[in-house]
């Protein structure tokens, strides 16, 4: 219901901008459930859209070929977009995979497509090692083999007609986008050699020849442009309009635009095709329905069928909203489907048009199993125990079938579909169904003992089926519940914190270190809390009891580390473990639950990732910090003994902000505190009165510069971000004024601080500042010009002013030392300025 929710919201959002009598006219009369499944009848064409991640699929043309036209049509999506940033939360890294990719899928639902990734687990190759400008160095991390395979088996399992990437390989494109483009267009022709992978064939499945090859293009360069920008009275909205609708779930990236209905073109360029294509229609050459599929095969009895059958399809969608006429013709053309598929299988025919066309007749087999299920007005309701689940637990399952249309439907039956180890028990007997009438049928369910963990991209391992049938012809369909059912440990063991900075110039006597224990086991549960330390570390306690009585109860037990008086530099690690009942657990289940997207758990080891350094930094420094919500250097700083304050709305508002030496600012502080923006002149005050503020980059596109915030002399972000940016993490940086106190006090920083930086040196330069800052640092990617705005700079009043794109708040999450000691240089200036 939630993501139903959002997704009317979205709708509305966009349909705001329409005629209000008109739209209310249209969507009284529409049935856009009944027409998302009879539409597709129309057409046997397949797209597919390749791209890099989450949110690179060509929305609005996807949205005209899969809602206005029938297209079947899939996004393949290579990585799952960790290394991006994230608009509504702290998560980074996995977790934010774990968002985007659920993000996508409840996107594409919006516009009819299927999304589809080839990275496939938390652990994949394929990863989003953050932003690249080389589809080589792309390759070289993701790992030819792997990618090119997978690519190429999804091509030979979707079978798609015509593929386009979202992106060129241009130069101005990030690595990744170029890479797909790269490979998309090299599959044209290895996906149908059967020499390439060779033991996919032996596997089952067939060598494919994509028949037409497009990239995206400008209309002065495009062989086709396609208007898209057409009103659909069914939805109540344009193709572009209903793009943003679902641009507007990619929350995680803070997408989607309010449009008007306006004219809007795709253009293409045609690149490789297969087949004899005479104009510019992006159709041209490839059979666009049975009628064409019936003009290529011999003149037979096939042939008579295709006729026949593309003149059923079209007779149901001229049904349409009458789901009681098109029931019955849709269970027909049903039947008729699966015997052609029968006979085309022992027909005389070119194998390759053989495979192509029976491939054609399983996706009308679908197709229309949808379309019957729609049309039977059937309603299933799945209620289940829990959503969380134990190994060895017991849960009910509860499917209830109402008939909510005016015919009665026979012999329905619903099942239970379950991973092949577990073990559920419950009897559906055929019934038959009047209008207004209901059945509910019980399924116990038994979780394995030893069953898997959840898998954030695993198959869901619970879903219900359901089975009618009518006029001989058995429909089914299968029914994904309302939220995600996992299973997990008993106990998940989350320390905080998770990073634990030790100063070798000052080790500390007593670090804290909280423990929460959260029990998922349903009833009670007690266990053992402790920590597994390093030689030569105690903990007080050593170990502390907890106690359960229900499901997703939470304890915290609170430690005192005790480290020796002296440390080594270096990296440790300290293991956070309960036992129970014989069981050792020392796993963090990381709850991502958003209204938008369906409910996932990323696990992880109950770590404490310690590094041993010095780290000097002045005895009485205060810092206040504004907390953007998207960075998580406060905690990091306080857990290294720093004074840190976060300043809420109301201390920007009202309170002393004199009290602070220094005040920092969260990445993208402008747009996660809009409080920043109110209070911008207090921040120039406190500034001008002797503070010291140090603002972390924000983006070209978040409030800026005489855009509803004013640094105290002009300076502009660079756009666009693919030219403002040093990725290579270990690209040489020169320090241009060495004896600058911000490199000697209270740290002396050497070139070892700028080793074993992770994923990029910095993102969104500077490109235009006053005369009155300062630069610091030079670096560039490697064949580039250098950029010298990462640290700027300037007196103002009595106070300074300080503006630093580099990603600390990455370093100092990965534990790196010279993050650490370079960051807290640049905070310490208030006290030394």
């Amino acid at each position: 219901m939630k993501k139903l929710f959002c997704l009317l919201m979205s709708i509305l959002l966009i349909a705001s901008l329409l005629p209000p009598i008109t739209l209310a006219q249209e969507q009284s009369e529409a049935d856009v459930e009944l027409w998302n499944v009879v539409k597709p009848l129309d057409t046997t064409v397949t797209f597919l859209n390749t791209g890099a991640h989450p949110d690179d699929e060509r929305s609005d043309f996807l949205a005209y070929l899969s809602r206005g036209l029938g297209v079947k049509t899939a996004s393949l999506i290579a990585n799952r977009g960790e290394g991006g940033q994230n608009a509504i939360g702290n998560e980074l890294g996995n977790a934010l995979g774990i968002i985007r990719s659920n993000e996508l899928i409840e996107a594409a639902k919006i516009f009819g497509v299927k999304a589809y990734h080839l990275s496939e687990t938390t652990s994949d190759a394929i990863y989003d090692f953050g932003f690249s400008k080389s589809p080589v160095e792309t390759l070289t991390k993701w790992g030819e083999e792997v990618t090119y395979e997978r690519l190429i088996k999804f091509i030979r399992t979707y079978q798609p007609d015509i593929v386009m990437p979202s992106f060129e390989n241009d130069e101005t494109q990030h690595g990744h986008h170029r890479l797909m483009a790269i490979l998309s267009e090299k599959a044209f022709k290895d996906a149908a050699d059967s020499n390439i992978f060779p033991e996919q064939l032996k596997n089952g499945l067939q060598p494919w020849q994509i028949k037409k090859f497009y990239l995206p293009a400008n209309a002065a360069t495009a062989t086709t442009s396609i208007e898209i920008g057409d009103f659909d009275p069914i939805y109540g909205m344009s193709y572009p309009q209903l793009g943003e609708a679902s641009r507007y779930l990619h929350k995680s990236q803070g997408m989607g635009n309010d449009i008007p209905v306006a004219p809007r073109q795709a253009h293409l360029k045609l690149i490789e095709s297969a087949v004899q294509t005479d104009s510019n229609n992006l159709f041209s050459g490839v059979p666009y329905d049975f009628h064409a599929w019936a003009d290529m095969v011999p003149a037979d009895n096939i042939s008579e069928k295709l006729d026949t059958l593309q003149n059923q399809l079209e007779g149901i969608i001229k049904l349409y909203p009458d789901r009681a006429a098109i029931l019955p013709l849709s269970q027909k053309a049903l039947g008729d489907v699966q015997k052609l598929i029968s006979s085309t299988k022992s027909a005389k025919l070119d194998a390759a048009v053989k495979n192509d066309l029976i491939h054609k007749l399983a996706a009308k087999e679908e197709q229309l199993q949808q379309v019957s299920f729609v049309a039977s007005d059937l309603a299933v309701d799945v209620e289940i125990g829990s959503y969380v689940l134990t190994q060895g637990e017991q849960t009910q399952v509860n499917v209830k079938v109402s008939n909510e249309g005016k015919q009665k439907i026979n012999h329905i039956e619903a099942a239970l579909l379950t991973p092949e180890d577990w073990k559920h028990e419950g009897v559906s007997e055929g019934k038959h169904l009047k209008p207004g009438e209901s059945t509910t049928v019980t399924f116990n369910v038994t979780v394995p003992a030893n069953a898997e963990y959840y898998q954030p991209y695993g198959d869901a391992v619970l879903k219900a089926q359901l089975t009618f049938k009518e006029n001989g012809v058995e429909t089914t369909s299968v029914i994904d519940l309302d939220n995600t059912v996992s299973v997990l440990p008993e106990f998940s063991v989350t320390p905080d914190p998770v990073n634990i900075t030790v100063n070798t110039a000052n080790v500390q006597k007593e670090i804290p270190v909280n423990v929460k224990v959260k029990n998922y086991y349903n009833g009670s549960k007690n266990g053992t809390v402790s920590l597994n330390l390093p030689e030569g570390w105690s903990s007080q306690p050593a170990a502390a009891d907890v106690s359960f009585t229900e499901r997703n109860q939470e304890k915290e037990v609170s430690f005192t580390l005790v480290p020796p008086t002296t440390v080594s530099e270096g990296n440790f690690t300290i293991g956070a473990i309960a036992k129970a009942d014989g069981k050792t657990f020392n796993t963090t289940v990381q709850e991502i639950k958003y209204d938008h997207i369906n409910d996932s758990f990323f696990m992880y080891p109950s770590n404490i990732n310690g590094v041993a350094f010095e780290l000097l930094k002045p005895d009485n420094l205060k810092v206040g910090y504004i907390d953007s919500g998207f960075d998580t250097i406060a905690d990091s700083l306080l857990n290294a003994g720093f004074d840190i304050t976060k300043l809420t709305p109301e201390d920007l508002a009202t309170g002393d902000l004199t009290q602070y030496d220094t005040i920092v600012a969260g990445i993208r502080s402008t747009l996660g505190r809009p409080d920043v923006l109110s209070n911008n002149l207090r921040l120039l005050d406190y500034v001008n009165k002797g503070g010291h503020l140090v603002m972390q980059y924000v983006t070209s596109g978040d409030p800026w510069n005489n855009n509803r915030f004013t640094p105290p002399y002009p300076l502009t972000i660079g756009s666009p971000s693919i030219r403002v940016r040093v990725t290579d993490e270990n690209a040489k940086v020169t320090v241009t004024q060495p004896e600058h106190p911000l490199f000697n006090y209270p740290n002396k920083i050497n070139d070892s601080d700028w080793d074993n930086w992770v994923q990029e040196r910095a993102l969104y330069f500077p490109t235009a500042w006053a005369a009155n800052y300062e630069t610091f640092v030079s670096m560039a990617d490697p064949g580039e010009a250098p950029f010298n705005s990462g640290i700027l700079m300037a007196k103002y009043g009595e106070g300074t002013f300080l503006y630093t794109n580099l990603v600390f708040y990455r370093q100092i999450g990965a534990q790196v030392p010279g993050g650490y000691r370079i960051f807290t240089n640049l905070i310490s200036y208030g006290a030394n300025n």
